[in-house]
């Protein structure tokens, strides 16, 4: 199994098998609970449930997640896009986000700078360290 940021936790798997046993009991074919959890693994792509187990204990909390849609601003002016990239750097983050359309980050009209894409080490609430010189953060990234 490979490992990948929209892996579900162990609590989601636990809670699906809770359902699958409660499905399995309502249509007259009973299942053990290790039996369920078992099965949930699989679908999953796991071996096995103690595969599973293992695996996603050490999950790491982010801000994001690769293919998430997320909308925010960068240097001021709102955006909305696609995350495309996420790296860990602990205790931060580094955030690859692709506009859905270019966004002009030039603070002057009769300049256009767009960007498409950008990168931005954030922390865990997905705002930006790196601050403008009126100390913005240059990105804040809210999920869509």
């Amino acid at each position: 199994m490979t490992f990948s940021l929209d892996t579900p936790s162990a609590t989601t798997l636990k809670a699906e098998a809770r359902l699958l046993r409660e499905t399995r009991a309502a249509g007259g074919t009973p299942l053990s609970h290790g039996a369920a959890l078992e099965e949930v693994a699989r679908r999953h792509g796991f071996r096995d449930w103690n595969t599973a187990s293992a695996a996603l204990s050490e999950r790491v909390a982010t801000p994001v997640q690769v293919g998430q849609r997320v909308k925010g601003t960068y240097l001021g002016k709102a955006f909305v896009g696609l995350v495309i990239g996420l790296q860990l750097q602990p205790p931060h983050f580094k955030v690859t986000v692709k506009f859905d359309q270019p966004v002009n980050v030039s603070k002057f009209d009769s300049m256009v700078i767009t960007r498409q894409r950008v990168t931005a080490t954030v922390d865990l609430r997905g705002v930006s360290l790196a601050q403008t010189s009126d100390g913005a953060p240059h990105m804040r990234i809210d999920r869509v």
